[in-house]
């Protein structure tokens, strides 16, 4: 069977909390320079936010990202674990992450598209279609 989708469920913990945190992580081929995180709400929604790729793969040895989506493997003081902050108008979260399951989500991205082949995976005109019937 062929998918042209990676997902990865774990626990993480949200500033600090001692309570965890149901979060999934994605990949779709078909959006080959982004991922995304989600997490649950006690409320049974999920929060869904959309970064670069390439922005987690940097944060996994050093301080990656500007505005809304940081990586931070310096600020969890288990060093088996990086801190991912995300930011809006409407808050703030930090969530530590187990690097371990970050690098296994990623090798399993890239057995979908290698890093650095984005660009041939990516539907330009699907893209300017899209956009074009708003």
């Amino acid at each position: 069977m062929h998918t042209d989708a990676v997902h990865q469920s774990q626990f993480v913990l949200l500033n600090e909390s001692t309570t965890p945190v149901l979060s999934r992580l994605s990949y779709h081929a078909h959006e080959p320079f982004a991922v995304t995180v989600a997490f649950r709400t006690e409320r049974g929604r999920w929060i869904e936010w959309t970064f670069a790729r390439d922005l987690l793969v940097a944060g996994l040895d050093e301080p990656a990202g500007l505005g809304d989506v940081r990586i931070r493997p310096d600020l969890s003081e288990d060093e088996d674990f990086l801190t991912l902050e995300i930011e809006s108008p409407d808050g703030y979260a930090s969530f530590e992450l187990e690097i371990e399951d970050i690098r296994t989500f990623l090798e399993a991205s890239y057995e979908l598209v290698p890093l650095g082949e984005e660009s041939a995976h990516f539907d330009v005109d699907g893209l300017i279609e899209e956009i074009s019937n708003v």
